[in-house]
C-alpha cells in the first residue's frame, strides 16, 4: 500500500498553528508538494518532528482498533514536542486481508507470496487519524476497500524487480505500479496513500478551523 509515510506532524498555520508528524515520504509529498491541498487546508509551512512512540498493541485489537491505538500513541509521545497553541496530527495506515495485517514484506520472496494473496481479491487499507487540539481529541479510522485484478507470476515478478514493493506495507504503491493492479476501489484513493484529506479537513473544520479559508 502507500509506503510513504507512517508518524507524522504538519505544522498548519491558519489562526492557529498546527503540526504534523512525518516520516514516510507519501505524507510529505500531499502535505508539501501538492500545494493546492496545502492551500484549501490553510496549511502554509510545516516543522518535521519525530516522537519517539512506541507502536506496540494488544492481540486482541480489531484492524480499526490497532490504527487508532497506534495513531493516539503517536499524539501523545508528540504532545511533548508541541505548545498549547499547536494543533497535534498524527496518523498510522495499515493493508489488512481478511483481518490479517500486511506489512512491509521482509524480502522478495516475501514480496511475491503478498502480491499472490491480493491477486483477484478484496482487501483493505485502514487509516487511524488523531487530531489534537488543547484537550480536544478526536481519533477517526478511514477505510478503504480496494480489488486487484487477477495479477499473472511474470507481472508481479517484474513489479517486484522494480524495487517499489520493498518498503510499502502490503508490497504496493497504489501511486506508483500497482495502479495498474486496482480495478476496483471504495474509499478514500488518499487515504490509501496515507493521509484521508478529506476526513482531515472535516476534523480541522470541527475544530473550528478554516477549510477553502472558511469557518462553519
Amino acid at each position: 500500500m502507500g509506503g510513504f509515510f507512517s508518524a507524522w506532524f504538519v505544522s498548519l498555520i491558519a489562526a492557529l498553528m498546527a503540526l504534523m508528524v512525518l516520516s514516510i515520504p507519501r505524507r510529505i509529498v500531499l502535505l508539501d508538494d501538492k500545494l493546492e491541498i496545502q492551500c484549501l487546508l490553510d496549511i502554509t509551512e510545516f516543522d518535521i518532528r519525530i516522537p519517539e512512540a512506541d507502536e506496540s498493541y494488544p492481540d486482541d485489537l480489531t484492524p480499526q482498533g490497532i490504527v487508532e491505538h497506534i495513531s493516539r500513541a503517536k499524539a501523545a509521545a508528540a504532545a511533548a514536542l508541541c505548545t498549547e497553541e499547536e494543533i497535534v496530527i498524527t496518523a498510522d495506515t495499515m493493508v489488512f486481508l481478511d483481518h490479517e495485517r500486511l506489512g512491509k514484506p521482509r524480502d522478495e520472496a516475501d514480496a511475491f507470496r503478498i502480491l499472490s494473496l491480493l491477486s483477484g481479491r478484496h482487501h483493505e487499507v485502514m487509516t487511524g487519524m488523531t487530531v489534537v487540539r488543547g484537550d480536544e481529541v478526536i481519533t477517526h479510522t478511514e477505510v478503504t476497500r480496494i480489488h486487484f485484478r487477477q495479477l499473472h507470476p511474470e507481472e508481479i515478478r517484474a513489479y517486484i524487480a522494480s524495487g517499489e514493493p520493498m518498503d510499502k506495507a502490503g508490497a504496493y504503491g497504489i501511486q506508483g505500479g500497482a495502479a495498474l493492479f486496482a480495478d476496483q476501489m471504495e474509499g478514500d484513493y488518499y487515504n490509501v496513500m496515507g493521509l484521508p484529506v478529506c476526513r482531515l479537513a472535516m476534523i480541522l473544520r470541527q475544530l473550528k478551523l478554516p477549510v477553502w479559508g472558511v469557518r462553519v
